[in-house]
């Protein structure tokens, strides 16, 4: 691998107006953009059509964490000054790992209030990159209070309010702890996933939680002195097994969203081989990685400059890449968290 990589060439033109919003009505009427890792092909469909791409004997890798309604707004006791506290990780019990907004005036001691009182924090220390410390006190149970006070933590390009929350939840979302939703995940229904495993396909659930440093913009020019978050992720012995049969057979992983993706080459060994581990990865995918266990990937539509439009070139090349990044700009597709979604595969064409 290189020792210089320009942020600068994963640049792409992108119009405020292609940022979506808000979700669609229905999540499988999202456009479907299928790009051939091999040739640079790309086609347009619709996200229904996505069991057309897939093959029996081939397997799907969902990623089942659950955000959590994790931003806070209250305000600092005694003097009732506006206060926003995120969630990022939780320490240990009631002590959270937080970003706090404005921060200044929030030093160790502080003592913040939400809810009328419902819930309470004191900042205890400020750790690396200016995050907080902040151990929660509350009668009764935590996350009924959280789920009572908090807002989902939409990313920072989303302005406008989020109706229902369950949008920015899969359907099949079951261990909390993310501070983003894992967004390509947002594109099926109980339904297609059915219509999918009635077809043959495996269907295989790995656990990642989204830190919000998947939103940090990548500050070096030279982007392989970027610092990677590290985020938790577990992957249980059934997912393994299934994982692991489904490649001795023949059959193609297919990870939905990036942080599948990160989830099992994290895991794998040099063999390919998926391991049972839990543990906390800050694995950075970028051109000249070679893939141990993924074959194809559906995700989203990713910042430009970002981690995440790296490791889809690592995947498919950056030319191919940006060139069907600039084709979806011309075709108006919806792009990031609430947008269209896009099949990078061998010869899926």
């Amino acid at each position: 691998m290189d020792s210089v990589m320009l942020k600068s060439d994963y640049y792409f033109e992108l119009p405020q107006e292609l940022i979506a919003q808000d979700p669609l009505e229905e999540r499988t009427s999202s456009r479907l953009l299928v790009l051939d890792k091999r040739t640079g092909a790309v086609s347009h469909h619709g996200f229904r059509e996505i069991g057309e791409f897939l093959r029996p004997g081939d397997c799907l890798v969902l990623n089942d964490t659950k955000v959590i309604p994790a931003r806070l707004l209250g305000e600092r006791e005694g003097t009732g000054a506006h206060v926003e506290l995120l969630l990022l990780k939780r320490r240990s019990g009631d002590v959270w790992e937080t970003l706090v907004r404005p921060g200044k005036k929030c030093r160790p001691g502080t003592r913040l209030t939400f809810g009328d009182g419902l819930l309470k924090a004191e900042i205890l220390d400020t750790v690396e990159e200016g995050n907080r410390l902040v151990r929660f006190d509350y009668e009764g149970i935590f996350e009924e209070a959280l789920d009572r006070l908090g807002e989902m933590p939409l990313p920072p390009y989303i302005t406008h309010k989020l109706q229902d929350r369950n949008r920015y939840q899969t359907v099949y979302a079951k261990h909390e702890g993310s501070a983003a939703a894992p967004t390509a995940g947002l594109h099926f229904t109980k339904e297609l996933l059915g219509r999918l495993e009635g077809k043959g396909i495996g269907i295989a659930y790995v656990t990642l939680h989204v830190g919000l440093g998947t939103f940090r913009p990548v500050k070096e020019e030279n982007v392989l002195e970027h610092h990677m978050h590290t985020e938790h992720y577990q992957v249980s012995r059934e997912a393994a097994d299934t994982i692991n049969r489904t490649k001795a057979q023949g059959g193609r992983i297919v990870c939905v969203g990036t942080t599948s993706c990160r989830t099992l080459e994290s895991a794998a060994g040099e063999d390919g081989l998926v391991r049972p581990c839990s543990g906390d990865t800050d694995i950075f995918i970028y051109p000249g990685y070679r893939f141990r266990v993924l074959d194809a990937l559906i995700t989203n539509f990713h910042l430009p400059e970002s981690t995440l439009i790296m490791l889809v070139s690592a995947l498919a090349g950056r030319e191919h890449v940006l060139a069907a990044y600039e084709e979806a700009v011309r075709e108006r597709y919806r792009f990031f968290s609430f947008g269209d979604a896009m099949l990078i595969v061998d010869g899926g064409i």
